[in-house]
């Protein structure tokens, strides 16, 4: 029987190959990184619960599903 003394070595196991990902894991990878990067948008407004994309009120006027509201 040999043993391995504590002061060798152990040589590392190769390297993997990368895994190849299926488009389901690419799209999932995709949708994680923007929640992520909307929730780092959410952060530094400190908006919580407010309506996603560009701001409602930009022109004057409240617009929700493409209708305006004048105030």
């Amino acid at each position: 029987m040999t043993t391995q003394s504590d002061d060798q070595a152990v040589a590392a196991p190769p390297e993997a190959p990368p895994k190849v990902l299926t488009p389901a894991a690419q799209r999932a990878l995709a949708e994680a990184a923007e929640r992520r990067r909307l929730a780092e948008i959410r952060a530094v407004t400190g908006e919580t619960g407010g309506p996603e994309g560009p701001e409602p009120t930009r022109y004057g006027d409240w617009e929700l599903k493409g209708l305006a509201v004048d105030f």
